[in-house]
């Protein structure tokens, strides 16, 4: 899957800290006491967004161009990136238990080889879907 990127719109608050928005993406707000926590709220925030509303099976609405977002007094845009597996990768990284066959000459060598199964199988998934 292609990295996605949207515009977020960054709102320096009085009492420090930012405030964010995403004007594509109704409800999709966060805040952060620093830039850079900001930034890795905005990052979560927009991945938990996209992520559920494609698990809801609903339409992606299209990003803006930030040049069309028009901003007041301190306040500023920039894009903020999703990328599914990066996404995936760091929430959900717990383990699922699955079934699989094998013929049984396959799986005699590979005891006798201490193959760890599992390792293996994400090492051809990885391969498969081309991910590092």
């Amino acid at each position: 899957m292609a990295k996605i990127f949207y515009p977020a719109v960054f709102h320096p608050e009085e009492v420090g800290g930012y405030s964010v928005t995403f004007p594509d993406l109704l409800g999709c707000v966060t805040e952060g006491d620093t830039l850079q926590e900001a930034v890795g709220m905005a990052e979560d925030a927009l991945g938990l967004y996209l992520y559920t509303t494609e698990e809801e099976k609903e339409d992606v609405p299209p990003a803006s161009d930030p040049a069309d977002i028009r901003t007041e007094g301190r306040d500023f845009v920039s894009l903020i990136e999703y990328d599914k597996v990066a996404y995936l990768k760091r929430t959900d990284d717990h383990a699922v238990k699955k079934t699989l066959t094998i013929p049984a000459w396959m799986d005699t060598l590979a005891k006798e080889h201490n193959l760890n199964f599992s390792q293996v199988l994400q090492n051809a998934i990885r391969k498969e879907l081309n991910i590092a």
